[in-house]
This record gives C-alpha cells, sequence and structure tokens, in this order.
C-alpha cells in the first residue's frame, strides 16, 4: 500500500536526516583517518572537494532524467548508492578509495536532494507548502549536528572504519521503505521535449526561480563561510580551545536552523492570508535582520553578546529554508521541478560554500579573519535584494502554475 501524505513526509525527513549525518561525519573522522591513512590537510581537504564538486555536476543530468523518465526510481537508487558508498568508506585502503567513495556519496546524495523537496511537496496542497518543506529543511541542521556528534562518539568507541558501516547500512533500510512511495504528480512531458540545455537554460527565463536561486547562493556563500571559520574566530578571540569552539557553534546552529527553519515555514504560510508574495517577503525580511546580527557577533565585546547574536542572526536566516524551496515549486511545472532543484543545486554552491571558505581564508592571511567574515557576510545584502526583486514577478511567474 502506498504511503499517504503524512507518510512519505516523514519517510523522506528520516531520510533527509540520514542524507546530512552520512555527508558530515568524514569531518568529525578526519584526525583518525588522517592519522591512519597518512594524510596531509590538502589531502583531506581534497576529499570534502571531491564530494562537493561530484555533488553539484551529478545533479545536472540526474534532474533532467528524473524529470523525464520517472523521479521514485532515482530517490531509491540515490539513498542505495550514497548508503552503500558511505559503508564502504570504511573499507579505504589509501587516499584513492575514500576519493572513490566520497564521489559517489556525492552522487547519491544529488540524485535524491534534487528530486525530493518537489516530490514531498506535491503531496500537500500549495497554502501548505512552505512549513512542508521547511519541516523536510530542518534536517540540515539537525542532521549536520548529529553527524559531527556520531562521528566523533562512534569513531572514539568503535574507529572510524566502524563508524562508517554504522551509518552507512542502515539506509539500505530506508532505500526498501522508499519502494512504498508513490509519485505524486504523473508525468506529463511534452511531447516535443527540448535539449537539456535548453531546458535548463529556459528555467532562468523565469523570474521569481532566478532570483530565489540566486538569494539562496548569496546566503549560502555567507553561512557557508561562517560554517567553516566560525569555530577558529571563537579560538582565535575568545580562546576557546578547538572542541569548545565547535562545539558551541555546532549547539548554536542546530538549535537556531531548527526554530528558523520551522517557524519561517509556519509564518509564511500563514501570511498567505494577506499576501500571495509572503515566501519572498520572509525570505527577504530574515536576509535584512539577519545581517547587522552576524555583524554585531563578530563586533561583540563580550562572549555572552557574540553568542547571542550569532543564534539570533542564524536564525533569521534560516527562516528562508521552506519558503524560498515553495517559491521554486510553485513558480515551475511539475515535469522541469526535478531540473530546477538540480539546477539550484548547482548555483548556490558553485556561487556560495564551494568558494567563500577558500576566499574567507585568504582574506585573513592579508586583514585577519574578523575583518574577512565581516566581508563575506555582506552577501547577505544581495540575497535580501534579490527575494525583494522577486516580489516583482511572484504572482505572474507562479499563476502559470496554479493548478500545479
Amino acid at each position: 500500500m502506498p504511503l499517504n501524505a503524512r507518510g512519505a513526509l516523514a519517510l523522506l525527513l528520516a531520510v533527509n536526516l540520514l542524507n546530512y549525518v552520512d555527508r558530515q561525519i568524514l569531518y568529525a573522522l578526519l584526525p583518525a583517518i588522517q592519522r591512519d591513512l597518512s594524510l596531509s590537510d590538502a589531502q583531506a581537504g581534497g576529499l570534502a572537494s571531491a564530494f562537493m564538486v561530484v555533488y553539484m555536476l551529478a545533479a545536472l543530468p540526474i534532474g533532467y532524467a528524473a524529470d523525464r523518465w520517472g523521479r521514485k526510481p532515482w530517490i531509491t537508487a540515490g539513498i542505495g548508492l550514497w548508503s552503500l558508498a558511505t559503508a564502504a568508506s570504511g573499507l579505504a585502503r589509501g587516499i584513492f578509495g575514500l576519493f572513490a567513495a566520497r564521489s559517489l556519496v556525492g552522487i547519491g546524495e544529488s540524485s535524491f536532494v534534487a528530486i525530493s523537496p518537489s516530490f514531498v511537496a506535491e503531496h500537500f496542497p500549495s497554502q501548505r507548502r512552505g512549513r512542508v518543506l521547511a519541516l523536510f529543511s530542518m534536517a540540515i541542521p539537525a542532521g549536520s549536528a548529529l553527524g559531527y556528534a556520531l562521528g566523533g562518539l562512534l569513531g572514539q568507541a568503535w574507529g572510524w572504519r566502524n563508524a562508517f558501516y554504522a551509518v552507512g547500512l542502515p539506509g539500505l533500510l530506508l532505500m526498501l521503505l522508499t519502494l512504498r512511495l508513490k509519485d505524486p504528480a504523473p508525468r506529463q512531458v511534452p511531447a516535443e521535449r527540448p535539449s537539456p540545455i535548453s531546458s535548463y537554460l529556459a528555467l532562468f527565463r523565469t523570474p521569481s526561480y532566478t532570483c530565489a536561486t540566486l538569494a539562496a547562493a548569496a546566503m549560502t556563500f555567507a553561512l557557508g563561510g561562517l560554517a567553516v571559520w566560525m569555530p577558529t574566530f571563537f579560538f582565535r578571540r575568545w580562546g576557546l580551545n578547538l572542541g569548545q569552539g565547535g562545539m558551541l557553534f555546532g549547539a548554536i546552529t542546530v538549535v537556531s536552523g531548527i526554530l528558523g527553519s520551522v517557524i519561517g515555514g509556519w509564518l509564511s504560510d500563514f501570511a498567505l492570508r494577506w499576501t500571495s508574495r509572503s515566501y519572498f517577503w520572509v525570505s527577504g525580511l530574515g536576509y535584512a535582520l539577519g545581517l547587522p546580527l552576524a555583524a554585531g557577533a563578530l563586533l561583540a565585546h563580550d562572549l555572552r553578546w557574540a553568542v547571542l547574536f550569532i543564534f539570533s542572526a542564524e536564525f533569521f536566516l534560516f527562516l528562508n529554508m521552506g519558503p524560498l524551496n515553495a517559491v521554486i515549486v510553485m513558480v515551475t511545472k511539475p515535469h522541469t521541478r526535478s531540473m530546477a532543484f538540480a539546477a539550484n543545486i548547482l548555483v548556490i554552491h558553485a556561487l556560495g560554500d564551494a568558494l567563500s571558505p577558500t576566499l574567507i581564508g585568504l582574506a585573513s592571511d592579508h586583514w585577519g579573519l574578523t575583518r574577512a567574515l565581516l566581508a563575506a557576510i555582506t552577501a547577505l545584502a544581495p540575497a535580501a535584494v534579490f527575494c525583494f526583486l522577486g516580489l516583482r514577478f511572484y504572482d505572474e511567474d507562479s499563476g502559470r502554475n496554479v493548478h500545479a
């Protein structure tokens, strides 16, 4: 029997949590991996780059294929692939084995992430999609924090190889459960479908989609940089040791991320009573409020104020997680939504957290870490601008898909 809407949401939320656990656990295990495999810092960093590059590039062909031939098989296959690849990471005997395993994790996770948001959203009516996607996106901070925590605990207790086995193999059970999913939107592919390149370029002729994607890219640039460098900032500015800095920022992020994601989704759906453009309003105001609060965290003269400011900043920045995904669903047609999220993945990471950690590091070498981070968070200003610009186009763009 196929799962109902709530059952599908619960299952795919669990899968999404595991997605981020399997993605982030590597970073918690790196010290032990480097010691056992004699890896340099550059080689260890290359493992993260291998995942991100493959993850971004794989999204495009997968999104096109899923929209053309159906989404459910790609969801199921993606879960199985990344779960096996995560477990296989524990078998690696050197850098090339780990590189191959993490690349396969990237392909599997790309297959899921490019397809699942629209798949989840289409189980629910349009007026509830903001909060549904916010709940689904809550897995990002929660799963990431869980990945770090499990990596540390399991790695310490059982060793890094067994840690990979422990988090990888349960995904196979979730893969089997996805066989009960039913695609909520039967494919209605035009008889004459443009080439993949033309299909992807056509997405950016919808102004609301372009604005939402560029806003998310600018936010990812700022937040991705903070995610990498804030523990180091706490270490240098406030004298916390590396463990304390990482735990403090991780705790701030998971609590503020969950609260911001859930409240942002609820608020944007609630505000639909007064404005059809609430998804852009909530996201844009969140960015506008998050920028000065993030600056306050970097410039505070007391650690308690710094913690309060960064918590508040992340809360407002995470308000957009459900609403901007809802924009993408609302302004694209069902037979292009997997491609829409695939292109979104490529753009937000290529322009966002694939660049910002390195650029912040280079700027820090010249001007200091505080100034480098202050420069990075100015990306939140164009993020807000893109959201407010999207207000001009949303009603017309979403009106074309009012029954989708």
